[in-house]
């Protein structure tokens, strides 16, 4: 591995990255699922569903509990009573049981004292967002927060992160994204910049290291070895 790297910009994925959110999502879900009278998913397979978006993972947990493909869900009537449901459901659970991965303020208190840039990017919408953010106390240490229904396109478009390196004049040579699925390194590689990638996390199941960041990160911790940090200001 090359020693540390210059770096001005650093952006996020949220779920699995900087938030284990899973339980709480699995709790709305399955309070979307008894709703409408249908078989609770365990927590293995909603983990497996986050990385596209709530509408993406609720369509999963439908086509799921009914046994049968998600286009056979899509556009149905058990579609559209499901979505109000999740909403409410997800609203009132948003940070209860979820908790931030360890070290995960400590590294963005560090970046920003440093004068490094801190971006969040994720597919999940603004109203579930925000508020996962604020309970955890990490809205006020991210200088930008790009949301699922903040652009026209979510990741793997590049576009949230073109939009971050533009508001911060930061050329993409010197910027790294930090995630933990395929969709953060395909987003990173078809915006131009570097990728790492957490072990933990949610990656639909498989192994991070077969989507080949650049690098491998055990921990958050991890990140501040990676870049070249000038001493913090008076």
């Amino acid at each position: 591995m090359s020693g540390p790297q210059k770096v001005e910009l650093v952006l996020f994925d949220l779920d699995g990255t900087l938030v284990e959110t899973g339980p709480e999502i699995c709790d709305a879900v399955n309070g979307t699922l008894q709703s409408l009278q249908l078989p609770r998913a365990e927590l293995e397979d909603v983990e497996r569903w986050i990385g596209h978006g709530t509408e993406r993972l609720l369509l999963q947990a439908l086509a799921h509990a009914c046994g049968k493909p998600v286009s056979a869900v899509a556009g149905s009537s058990l579609w559209r009573a499901a979505q109000p449901h999740f909403a409410l459901e997800y609203e009132r659970r948003c940070g209860t049981t979820s908790r931030p991965y360890p070290h995960a303020r400590e590294v963005l208190s560090a970046l920003g004292e440093r004068g490094v840039h801190r971006a969040l990017v994720t597919n999940k919408e603004q109203r579930f967002t925000q508020p996962v953010l604020r309970r955890h106390g990490l809205r006020q240490l991210l200088d930008r927060v790009v949301c699922g229904d903040t652009l026209p396109t979510k990741k793997p478009d590049p576009a949230g992160v073109h939009a971050c390196l533009h508001a911060f004049g930061v050329p993409a040579s010197r910027a790294v994204f930090v995630g933990d699925s395929s969709i953060d390194v395909a987003t990173a590689r078809n915006a131009g910049i570097a990728v790492w990638a957490l072990t933990h996390g949610y990656n639909m199941g498989e192994p991070i290291a077969a989507s080949h960041p650049d690098r491998v990160l055990d921990s958050l911790h991890s990140i501040l070895d990676g870049i070249f940090l000038p001493s913090a200001q008076p």
